[in-house]
């Protein structure tokens, strides 16, 4: 990443915007569970924004995360054994791990883009981790309260005579037609007369 200057005008509205959507409790908690899923030997990032963003800036860590999340043997992503230190690979292997991400039942809407790594990231750590607690597989380590379980589909079953049953019954959103009667109405574009 360049470095940058002081933001004036328009681009120091957007990048106050882009550190306020920043949560640094929520860092704090994916930093342990990144720890607590791949192992020690991922190390640890400097606090705030831009050290969270260097430490998952290749894409390594990313890849040891969701591949732990698969069982032996069947690893979506191949982690390099040297850090990628050019852009693009670093890029390549980002986009590897969102691959393997959406493969595991990240939805797309909670991806990230490649470009977008240092913005966007926690939250799709976060659908990540929510899909692991909910999966409930045995390769989700660390304390399940971390992350929210997705609402799973509660499929139901009705025989023959209860579906019959049910056209039989009204229900009460269609109301009921006693005591109704046209009085009152008057023709179109007449206006009603109310005498007091």
């Amino acid at each position: 990443m360049a470095n940058k200057g002081p933001s004036y005008g328009m681009s120091r509205e957007v990048q106050s915007k882009i550190e306020k959507k920043y949560d640094e409790e929520l860092e704090e908690r994916l930093v342990e569970w990144i720890i607590v899923q791949c192992g020690p030997d991922v190390g640890r990032p400097d606090r705030g924004r831009l050290g969270f963003q260097v430490w998952l800036k290749n894409g390594v860590i990313l890849s040891k995360l969701v591949n732990s999340l698969y069982p032996d043997g069947s690893k979506p992503v191949k982690v390099p054994e040297n850090p990628p230190s050019m852009v693009f690979k670093q890029m390549e292997q980002v986009a590897q791990f969102l691959k393997a991400a959406e493969d595991y039942g990240v939805i797309k809407t909670d991806m990230f883009q490649t470009v977008d790594l240092f913005e966007a990231v926690q939250r799709t750590l976060m659908a990540l981790g929510s899909l692991a607690v909910t999966k409930n597989d045995g390769h989700y380590r660390g304390d399940p309260n971390w992350f929210m379980k997705k609402a799973q589909e509660h499929k139901r079953e009705f025989t023959e005579s209860q579906l019959q049953e049910g056209k039989h019954v009204i229900g009460l959103q269609m109301g009921s037609n006693r005591g109704a009667s046209q009085a009152g109405m008057t023709g179109y574009g007449r206006p009603r007369q109310i005498i007091s």
